[in-house]
């Protein structure tokens, strides 16, 4: 009796330290995952020399980076064209696969099981495989169909396009999967067409998935350089070309590389911090909303 009354108290007390222990854990991990951000926002607002010297003046921070950095290699129109091709490849990618996801997921035919493995298999094979053989494309269609597809946003659309509807069709397929079959049934027995349950019934459950399929399509091509760099040259540059310009042979902007660090990750927090709800809801989805 003696030894269970003086071990019942210790159970509560051990709780507490875990518990404790577990949340310094988890500031820790958010201190080391947020101290380049915070680094970077310090090291945009200093200068050359203070950047050069490692003698960083907090207290007469400037903004002079910012101004200088966005006229030295016209950052603006890598800006735009970053927002234009990966918002529409973001668009097409996520459209397409919705479609294939809900497809695989509901109906099964003749090579399905095949189809489903192959999509997700093409993600084994490194990228870098694919350059020589779309640049031939691209040059390719140039010259026998009059197509320009090098240095375009036609054709870094369609390289985006291509390279992230695989994985986001195995994302959708597995939040169609947790969508109850009965909902659609009961929108077909009250007159709904399966296209019209698809759109009125199986999209709005599933918003929370094409949420978060969209923002990582969005990420993986905003920040995306090897393609970037090899399939354009003056027209189509998009930001990461842009940011790396600013290191030359005989000259390195520390002081505007940084702060062109930090403006092309502010289009990146607004995607998420706009669509956090839905992106965590998401991301851990796989219960049945009753």
């Amino acid at each position: 009796m003696s030894a269970v009354a003086v071990s019942a108290p210790r159970r509560p007390i051990r709780r507490r330290l875990s518990s404790v222990g577990l949340t310094l854990l988890a500031y820790l991990v958010v201190a080391a995952l947020l101290a380049p951000i915070v680094w970077l926002v310090i090291a945009s607002m200093q200068s050359r020399l203070e950047l050069a010297t490692g003698e960083y003046d907090l207290l007469n921070a400037t903004v002079e980076p910012y101004r200088t950095m966005w006229g030295a290699v016209d950052f603006g129109r890598y800006f735009k064209n970053s927002l234009i091709i990966c918002s529409v490849a973001t668009l097409l990618a996520t459209s397409f696969a919705a479609s294939a996801g809900y497809a695989l997921s509901r109906f099964r035919f003749r090579g399905s099981g095949f189809f489903g493995v192959s999509v997700i298999g093409t993600q084994l094979i490194p990228g870098s495989i694919f350059l020589l053989p779309m640049f031939l494309g691209f040059v390719w269609f140039n010259q026998n169909v009059g197509l320009q597809l090098f240095d375009s946003y036609k054709g870094m659309i369609l390289v985006y396009t291509a390279f992230f509807t695989p994985v986001s069709i195995y994302l959708m397929q597995a939040y169609f999967a947790a969508i109850p079959r009965e909902l659609e049934e009961a929108a077909l027995v009250d007159g709904c067409t399966r296209l019209g349950a698809f759109v009125r019934v199986v999209l709005p459950n599933a918003a929370p998935g094409i949420v978060a399929t969209a923002v990582y399509a969005f990420l993986f091509a905003w920040d995306e350089l090897l393609f970037a760099s090899n399939l354009t040259q003056e027209h189509a540059e998009t930001i990461p070309i842009g940011i790396r310009n600013f290191i030359g042979n005989y000259n390195e902007n520390y002081d505007q590389l940084m702060a062109a660090g930090v403006v092309s990750t502010v289009p990146v927090m607004v995607a998420f911090f706009a669509t956090q709800r839905w992106l965590v809801r998401g991301l851990t989805s796989g219960a049945v909303k009753e």
